[in-house]
């Protein structure tokens, strides 16, 4: 029988979730689809043990765009729900998007977000698309040190009511129903945006400008641990590619001028952050050697021309997962 619905979610060692995960989608009107990305845990076995699960098991780390695309190809819904494995449905949540879609030129719909004790994700559940002026706040820690600059309330959608539905410019790919025919009108994901970080901003862009319109529905409530994939980066991946595919989105959308201003501030963030971490203000996920390294890379690769190459030489190795 035809499903009313698809959910596709992308794993890499995500074994620890995917179960619970897989229990919130506990509808038979949904199809569930697993695509694993390479790995090394048994989330395969737990996933193929959920029954009425199709799992596609890569034999390669893909990022999460191509297996986003991959999945969504392999779906039967009319509607696609992809979400991270680290997300849950609570109960009417499925229902609320696919309700939130029935709008004719309305292409897709993002959930609420929540945190592990029930609040609202703020500033993650819904953004607007990057302007040159708020990269720059985020690469210069305005955001961290002034989280209530004019800049992050704008990008972070800080003055959004969460409580009512609204026409959004960005929903997260955590959590991101999209119709099929609006998927297809676009061409789906870019896949040069390895491997992760920048691909579900650059899609939600690429919908609007095509005419399709982006809701968020509030009734539509998952809980999300967060982190999931972040997680398993190193300093130096991390930085790396949030940098590289930064650079990227901007050459795409707002050309070389910006792409080039964006160098300029990537720079300064880059020394702002060596001389924080020489005063040991690094984050306490690694060592201080482990950041200086990061970010030396940073200002060699991306600020001085050479970021495609070394994302295109982690690509080749498949080290991590979107």
């Amino acid at each position: 029988m035809q499903p009313a619905a698809s959910v596709v979610i992308i794993t890499f060692n995500s074994a620890e979730h995917v179960e619970a995960c897989l229990r919130s989608l506990a509808d038979p009107a949904w199809e569930r689809i697993v695509v694993d990305n390479a790995s090394a845990d048994d989330t395969v076995a737990r996933a193929r043990g959920m029954g009425g699960t199709v799992v596609l098991a890569n034999p390669e780390n893909r990022g999460f765009a191509a297996a986003a695309n991959q999945g969504i190809q392999a779906a039967r819904g009319e509607l696609v729900l992809l979400l991270n494995p680290d997300v849950a449905a609570e109960r009417g949540a499925l229902e609320a998007l696919r309700a939130a879609v029935a709008p004719e030129r309305i292409g897709a719909a993002g959930g609420r977000l929540l945190n592990p004790d029930g609040s609202t994700q703020a500033g993650f559940t819904a953004r607007r698309l990057p302007t040159l002026a708020t990269a720059v706040a985020e690469i210069l820690l305005l955001n961290r040190f002034f989280p209530g600059n004019r800049w992050n309330r704008r990008y972070r959608c800080l003055d959004l009511d969460y409580e009512r539905a609204a026409e959004i410019e960005q929903p997260p790919g955590a959590c991101l129903l999209v119709k099929r025919r609006a998927w297809e009108a676009v061409g789906g994901f870019d896949e040069q945006f390895f491997p992760l970080w920048f691909e579900d901003v650059d899609f939600c862009r690429r919908l609007r400008a095509s005419g399709w319109r982006i809701v968020y529905e509030p009734r539509a409530r998952f809980r999300h641990a967060g982190g999931h994939s972040v997680a398993r980066l190193s300093p130096r991946q991390r930085q790396l590619f949030w940098y590289c595919n930064l650079l990227r989105y901007f050459r795409k959308h707002h050309g070389r001028g910006a792409a080039l201003a964006l160098r300029g501030a990537i720079f300064a963030g880059m020394l702002l952050r060596l001389g924080a971490t020489l005063v040991g203000g690094q984050p306490a996920d690694a060592s201080r050697r482990a950041y200086l390294q990061a970010y030396a890379q940073v200002v060699r690769h991306c600020v001085f021309g050479r970021g495609e190459a070394a994302r295109n030489r982690m690509e080749s190795g498949r080290e991590v997962q979107a």
